[in-house]
């Protein structure tokens, strides 16, 4: 059933509040005043009655992404990028001891607004070749290692915590010395949290007052519902952002929390890449602080963008919500510094700003690095693994733009698999096409030697694969929709390959070409007039006949609101990631040579005229 929103963040704002004055923290009382004389006393009355100020700072950094060195295992070296940036817990926990030495350690917090588990081969190798969630001697989550000698007070649940399932999430829990938190993941029998949804730290600020207490709200992202549906589905339900904290802040504002602080896997106003699949958006930071009263500063994650500050006016209480977004991957730490004043009515926030730090500034924690020296060790040697030999170098950095062998690849790859799989079926004298999209732009698998890690690399996310039954004009309808990825360009125009692809705010993961048929995208014309020539065996494609596509786990569930596919009758799928069948598809050739597979079957063109 469909639900309104505005009535849903209504009740339940009613709701909690009234829950709240039940359950909440009983009061703190002051201890009695020691007799003095009158004349004191009526100094120490009016010292009583001037405000107390102090100040104190909330550090956060969002989408670690596996991240606990500074180190790509991609490249096997020292992360390096044109902008000279650094990654790794092990540089933010070098940035997190200068703040902590500079306002005393006592004076400040750490927190973290998810996807944490997911993102490297360091990541990847804990959860599925030495997985944390092993019954006997299960191993310690490099992740979790470094968060806890840092010192981290809470993290949000990312979505991608769900990508190895619910018990790996949970596993990754158990070793934390902090909460996790995500009051909107909640288990589908009886709508009850899975997860902590928030909690409450007292700070001693000084001045006699009683201690400060800072309330830190966890949110993730609705959208798991649909990106990880096979591992949540009937097990866990996500409701939307402003609905649950309209429930929770009152909740934690009744609890005594002086300061309400979001940690939200979630981006400020970006458009909603599952469309009206469900009745909540992506990307809603900026919606709940402007709706919801109460919330004094939120951590914003999962959009990988960097936001210093930016200030939204909550519109029931006029007063500024200061949000802020450090970049992903330990690049940069956020800082939340307040002020605050303490007088006979308790405590109350003054001020709020916010800055990132460069953790290209500062060099690695050594303790971190000592931390996960052996678990990095084992992880750079299976990387390393040779798996077979390539005849000639294959890079992405033109896939957004052409056809290129290596994203012909990934599509050879993936029809293969499925080839395979419906032989004996029903549908096995069907014909079988394959979507890929150009993940990475920096994939690179050479000549010669091919590693491990130069597959992985080529398909960086732990997507599994589909197979879906699309007829030929649904095929079109899918690829007119994959071509909003590219700018109009008029006939005669100058292109400008740095504005020629992600309009619409496209990343390059939701751009999909099609293996296994041919078309030109004429980007002279509008968004949906573009695919011109669209052919299967060379004769042009038959809007009705059947075909089998190939397809990611991530879109086939909506991901990227692609038409028809998440309707699409699906045939076959599989466990395993779409980069352990690559790797396996490898090991058995032994070889990559592109005349086995690489072809140019689409291009870009003006009124039938190539641009390249």
């Amino acid at each position: 059933m469909s639900l309104n929103r505005r009535d849903f963040v209504t009740r339940s704002a009613a709701t909690a509040a009234g829950a709240a004055m039940v359950g909440g923290l009983p009061l703190v009382t002051a201890a009695p005043a020691s007799a003095v004389e009158p004349d004191a006393q009526g100094d120490l009355q009016a010292a009583s009655r001037r405000p107390v100020k102090a100040e104190f700072t909330v550090m956060g950094t969002t989408d670690l992404h596996g991240h606990g060195l500074n180190w790509d295992y991609f490249t096997d070296a020292v992360y390096t990028d044109k902008a000279s940036n650094a990654v790794g817990l092990s540089k933010i926990s070098t940035l997190v001891n200068q703040i902590r030495e500079q306002k005393g350690r006592h004076r400040t917090l750490l927190i973290d607004a998810g996807d944490i588990i997911q993102g490297t081969q360091l990541s990847y190798y804990f959860a599925r070749v030495e997985p944390i969630t092993a019954k006997h001697h299960a191993p310690k989550h490099p992740m979790a290692e470094a968060m806890n000698a840092i010192g981290y007070d809470a993290a949000a649940l990312g979505n991608h915590e769900f990508n190895y399932g619910i018990p790996t999430v949970k596993a990754f829990e158990k070793q934390l010395h902090f909460p996790l938190l995500g009051a909107n993941a909640l288990h589908a029998k009886d709508e009850k949290p899975a997860f902590k949804p928030y909690v409450i730290k007292e700070m001693h600020l000084g001045g006699g007052g009683r201690p400060l207490r800072v309330g830190i709200l966890g949110l993730t992202n609705p959208g798991i519902a649909i990106w990880d549906k096979a591992n949540v589905a009937g097990q866990m339900i996500f409701p939307g952002i402003v609905e649950m904290a309209a429930k929770y802040v009152p909740r934690m504002k009744a609890a005594g929390a002086d300061v309400v602080i979001v940690s939200a896997h979630s981006g400020i106003d970006e458009p909603t890449s599952y469309g009206d699949q469900l009745p909540y958006p992506e990307d809603a930071s900026g919606e709940m602080a402007e709706t919801v009263p109460g919330i004094d500063a939120v951590l914003v994650g999962h959009t990988h963008k960097e936001v210093a500050q930016r200030l939204i006016v909550n519109k029931q209480t006029g007063k500024n919500v200061v949000l802020s977004e450090p970049l992903c991957w330990g690049q940069r730490l956020t800082c939340f510094d307040f002020e605050v004043e303490h007088d006979k009515d308790g405590w109350k926030v003054t001020g709020v700003t916010s800055r990132v730090l460069n953790s290209n500034t500062v060099a690695e924690d050594p303790k971190i690095v000592k931390l996960l020296t052996d678990q990095h060790n084992k992880v750079v040697a299976y990387v390393n693994q040779v798996i077979g030999t390539c005849k000639v170098d294959l890079s992405i950095a033109e896939a957004p733009f052409k056809d290129v062998p290596i994203i012909d690849l990934i599509g050879r790859v993936q029809v293969d698999a499925v080839k395979a799989a419906l032989a004996s079926t029903q549908y096995g004298k069907l014909p079988v096409l394959a979507q890929a999209a150009p993940f990475n732009r920096t994939a690179d698998i050479p000549a010669g030697s091919v590693k491990l890690r130069d597959a992985a690399g080529l398909y960086i996310y732990e997507n599994t694969l589909e197979a879906r039954i699309l007829t030929g004009a649904q095929i079109k309808d899918y690829l007119e929709y994959s071509a909003k990825y590219f700018a109009q360009l008029a006939v005669g125009a100058p292109v400008d390959l740095t504005k020629l692809t992600n309009q619409a705010n496209t990343p390059d993961y939701n751009y999909d070409s099609v293996y296994g048929v041919s078309y030109d995208i004429d980007i002279s014309q509008p968004v949906g007039s573009r695919i011109v020539n669209l052919g299967y065996a060379g004769k042009p494609i038959d809007p009705a006949a059947q075909f089998v596509l190939a397809v990611n786990n991530y879109r086939a569930n909506g991901g990227g609101n692609f038409p028809h596919v998440a309707q699409a009758t699906k045939v076959w799928s599989n466990s395993d990631e779409i980069r352990n069948t690559m790797i396996a598809w490898v090991k058995a050739k032994g070889v990559i040579d592109p005349a086995d597979f690489a072809s140019v079957d689409w291009r870009l063109v003006r009124a039938g005229v190539p641009l390249f």
